[in-house]
């Protein structure tokens, strides 16, 4: 059995009730919802929240919320993996185990059902227990900067001063948007950024952070722009 975990607990600080606020004319929330479901790979779309106004969007959208988080996994500081593990564990009581568990994000309007599909056929190679959505670093940074004690700036890696652009190596950073994984890998509680992994690279215009307002507005450029190119 293949589940979708979607988290969407509803005591968002720094943008309130973005899980359910409009995003082009939809709540946040409903994108991930649907590209799970159009993707055809699931037994199950879940959403793990202890909201009743995101569960009631969840269920208009089509996922299952056939359980509330309980309040130990619903606060500020809690991680995401006891949120998916405990999901793993309610819904294999209800309906078995799953074999494969994607952890979706429900800030993730950029992800396309294609994305899910591709990712999903790389965990068939073997010995793999997570695929991952990452992206490139825009900038090389080898060459980042920081700024010390004094207030002068410096290299952070100095060695690389007179390396040629061309001649660094890639960089990625992990994009914040699903994991698929091995059930067994989750509940084992393995690092996805540690374990055997392979990552799914998305083109950079399709991913941003939204966790405050300005990232929300960058969120709807990138999107606006994105949508009139393919009209």
């Amino acid at each position: 059995m293949r589940l979708a975990v979607i988290p969407a607990r509803g005591g968002s600080k720094r943008i309130p009730r973005k899980n359910c606020r409009l995003f082009f004319g939809k709540p946040m929330i409903a994108w991930s919802i649907e590209a799970a479901l159009q993707s055809g790979l699931f037994d199950h779309v879940v959403v793990s929240t202890d909201d009743e106004e995101i569960a009631s969007i969840a269920r208009d959208f089509g996922a299952d919320v056939p359980f509330f988080r309980s309040p130990d996994l619903s606060g500020d500081l809690v991680a995401t993996r006891p949120v998916v593990n405990d999901a793993i564990h309610r819904i294999g009581a209800l309906y078995g185990p799953p074999s494969q568990v994607c952890c979706l994000y429900a800030t993730a309007p950029f992800v396309t059902p294609e994305d899910l599909v591709a990712a999903h056929a790389m965990m068939a190679q073997g010995g793999v227990e997570f695929v991952f959505s990452v992206a490139k670093y825009s900038y090389h940074i080898q060459r980042a900067l920081r700024v010390n004690s004094k207030g002068f700036v410096e290299m952070c890696e100095p060695e690389y001063a007179a390396s040629r652009s061309q001649d660094l190596e890639d960089r990625f950073h992990d994009a914040g948007q699903f994991y698929w994984g091995r059930a067994d890998a989750f509940l084992s509680n393995k690092s996805a950024l540690r374990a055997a992994s392979l990552p799914y690279v998305m083109p950079r215009e399709r991913v941003q952070d939204i966790d405050t307002p300005e990232d929300w507005r960058f969120a709807e450029l990138l999107f606006r722009l994105l949508h009139e190119q393919h009209d």
